[in-house]
């Protein structure tokens, strides 16, 4: 609870601070303050409004998703608490050999020469894999769970996947609120200096 009272204090701070910073580039810019562009021009308006949905599409927001749907796999799955069952030691054990299938798959994409997820130049930096590795790793930790769950017993159906994953989606919540906050006043900075 203490976590979710500390979101909800930063939030606000987020929101106090965006309105002094609309504050503060109308004054700055009344002032002509060279390189200061106001909020509550029109150019400020047309902005805010036309480009918050695309201020707001960015890869950490789909990141902040997919860790959240991996998350909640993984939580539900099971794989945390102590094994007592054959069948829930065996589903460790087939866990064990798809990390390893996964990652001979990964390596296969990035170590060999030529590889396809290497940069043109052929190194990792600045490459579809340094772009992809959150969502590899959120995919990877899917993919155990549902494995581990299946085996385990916790997942009987399709269903109690797709619940898993809703279940971190709605445990991370918050930080989807955080994010809108933060990213908006990010953009806002950029905008006005």
């Amino acid at each position: 609870m203490k976590i979710k009272q500390m979101l909800v204090a930063f939030t606000i701070s987020m929101v106090l601070a965006e309105l002094l910073l609309v504050l503060l580039s109308w004054l700055l810019s009344a002032m002509m303050v060279g390189g200061v562009r106001s909020l509550l021009s029109s150019e400020g308006i047309r902005w805010f409004f036309g480009q918050f949905a695309s201020v707001l599409a960015s890869a950490q927001l789909v990141w902040l998703l997919l860790l959240a749907m991996a998350g909640g796999a993984f939580w539900r799955c099971g794989l945390l608490h102590p094994s007592c069952t054959y069948r829930e030691k065996t589903a460790k054990r087939m866990v064990i050999f798809t990390l390893l299938a996964y990652l001979v798959v990964i390596a296969a994409l990035t170590v060999v020469p030529h590889a396809v997820l290497l940069s043109a130049t052929g190194r990792l930096l600045s490459s579809p894999f340094s772009r992809a590795v959150i969502p590899m790793i959120a995919f990877g930790v899917m993919l155990i769970s549902v494995v581990y769950g299946r085996m385990s017993g916790h997942f009987n159906s399709a269903t109690d996947v797709f619940d898993a994953m809703s279940v971190g989606i709605a445990h991370c919540a918050p930080l989807f609120i955080v994010y809108v906050v933060l990213m908006q006043f990010y953009e806002s900075i950029l905008f006005v200096f």
